[in-house]
């Protein structure tokens, strides 16, 4: 490779690794020869000029470490010689400008959507089985069972065929051919979800539980939705009703609730279950995709298994792509919250009021005590295979990951558990943990998701498809089953950021038209695991 080095941002002190360097080796960067003092594996850092303790770090333009101890030229840096440190926060005190992308070539584009009652569209139809308590968990798992196999026959050579295949000792194409061609219903997906909330906890949690499971019964991408109760647990009936009524007081989407101790036996309630589910799955099944403007596509920007070119390549790159839904009157989701940390200050400057400012550093503050009092901190956040791979204080970890958000106006902020209204680009309150940041994206309204990694992640959901967008080309050659677009393509030169982007965007409108799937929808990642924040009681 030509460049071993690059400089992220003019005002850094450190320089990235592109390929593996060795120590002793000289290289090339900018004009002049650069020797390293140690080894520096591709994606790490090295120190530009030399550090003394206490001695700032900077990359992206921002604090994101303080020397611990003396660190030479050319010397890599780790967890042994700097640690975590981030900016102060003084509250809004400017405005970003911003000049918005020139958008002529998606201006007149559409994609083919499902149209719902209250104006939105959804890029799936699907048809939702839930709980509203942990209790009814195995009467959705025995649903799902009975629909998957009676009404939706699978249409790939599924691993049951290939155990069928070895139980009857035949070949898997024998085997298949028992099976039937094609859905008996061609238009609606059925899915199902659990989960180990509703009762037990504090009051407040089986509350946020009910505002997100109202976020995906109000999720354009669901027709509809099967709900079942116990009926003694916390999160009753009505304050799901009411959490849904308040999100979407002009839906007229079907949601049949049914409640265990009220209706008797099993066998009862599964027959009434069953056959009205049906009933209402075929009529859903009538909706058809039509044509729909980009602008009412709501996008979510998420990063796990992150790495070192995660914060160069495919982070940026969606924000390439916010950037451009922005422009176009679209609604982008950066979640996250502790993967924000040092880069605050910049994100309530771009806020469009100082009221939007507020709320995010009030649940920025809020949620680092919460972690704090917990006995740990924001600075514990990068997990061991993003320090493996050159994230060493979450401060870099989080300058990285705030790319995703690119430069438009922040619009609105919003909590875990509130929904989208906003177009342009709005902040959420999630953890860093992927499966809670996915699930509290889709339930926030998100129609698709953007899920950028360096290491690899299958994880999907299960009413929104999820983009894998990988930082670098040999995840990608090692894990192709699970990547859909490589953005390493920036890393080695063969395209920029701005090309990866648009590639980005192209790909979402087919997506969105139903041209192609996810190759997490492919495998059946249905992921969705929502952030309980109480204890257990």
């Amino acid at each position: 490779m030509e460049n071993k080095l690059i400089k992220v941002n003019p005002n850094d002190n450190v320089l990235v690794a592109l390929a593996d360097v060795f120590a002793g080796e000289t290289v090339k960067f900018n004009g002049t020869d650069f020797t390293a003092q140690t080894n520096v594996k591709a994606k790490h850092k090295m120190a530009e000029h030399d550090l003394m303790p206490g001695d700032s770090v900077t990359m992206y333009g921002v604090l994101v470490g303080k020397a611990s101890l003396p660190i030479r030229r050319g010397e890599v840096i780790t967890t042994e010689n700097v640690k975590h440190q981030s900016e102060e926060v003084h509250g809004k005190n400017g405005t970003l400008p911003w000049s918005p992308p020139d958008v002529d070539r998606w201006k007149n584009r559409t994609f083919n959507g499902y149209h719902r009652a209250d104006g939105q569209v959804g890029t799936k139809n699907v048809w939702l089985f839930f709980p509203l308590v942990f209790c009814e968990n195995k009467n959705i798992e025995k649903l799902k069972e009975i629909f998957e196999n009676e009404l939706l026959p699978k249409k790939e050579v599924s691993y049951k065929l290939f155990l069928r295949s070895l139980i009857e000792e035949k070949s898997v194409e024998e085997v298949a051919e028992k099976e039937p061609d094609a859905n008996l219903l061609d238009n609606i997906e059925v899915k199902f979800i659990n989960h180990q909330g509703g009762c037990g906890g504090i009051r407040q949690d089986s509350e946020l539980l009910a505002k997100l499971l109202a976020g995906y019964v109000n999720n354009p991408n669901v027709a509809g939705a099967t709900v079942l109760s116990l009926g003694c647990q916390n999160l009753q009936i009505d304050i799901f009703r009411d959490a849904l009524r308040e999100m979407s007081p002009d839906s007229n989407k079907e949601v049949l609730i049914y409640e265990q101790q009220q209706i008797g036996t099993t066998e009862k309630m599964f027959q009434m279950v069953i056959k009205d589910s049906f009933e209402a799955i075929k009529r859903a099944n009538q909706i058809q995709r039509q044509p729909a403007p980009l602008s009412k596509l709501s996008i979510g920007l998420e990063c796990g298994g992150s790495d070192g070119f995660s914060g160069i390549s495919a982070n940026p790159a969606l924000g390439v792509v916010s950037d451009i839904f922005a422009a176009l009157g679209g609604k982008t989701i950066l979640a996250e919250f502790p993967e924000l940390c040092g880069v605050e200050q910049e994100l309530m400057n771009r806020c469009v009021d100082a009221e939007k400012a507020d709320k995010f550093l009030s649940l920025m503050k809020a949620f680092e005590k919460s972690v704090v009092d917990a006995g740990s901190g924001f600075d514990m956040n990068p997990s061991p295979g993003n320090i493996k791979d050159g994230l060493i204080t979450d401060a870099m970890k989080s300058a990285g990951a705030a790319k995703k958000g690119g430069t438009a106006p922040i619009v609105d902020v919003l909590d875990y558990g509130e929904y989208i209204s906003k177009p342009g680009l709005n902040l959420l309150n999630t953890p860093g943990n992927d499966a809670e940041c996915t699930t509290g994206l889709v339930g926030a309204g998100a129609t698709v998701v953007l899920f950028t990694t360096g290491l690899g992640n299958p994880m999907g959901n299960p009413i929104a498809p999820v983009v894998k967008i990988a930082s670098n080309t040999a995840v990608v050659e090692k894990m192709p089953d699970i990547i859909d677009i490589n953005a390493g393509t920036v890393i080695t030169g063969e395209k920029t950021i701005q090309e990866v982007g648009e590639e980005i965007v192209d790909y979402i409108i087919d997506l969105a038209s139903g041209l192609v799937e996810t190759k997490a929808d492919v495998l059946k990642q249905d992921v969705f695991i929502p952030w309980k924040r109480g204890v257990s009681l």
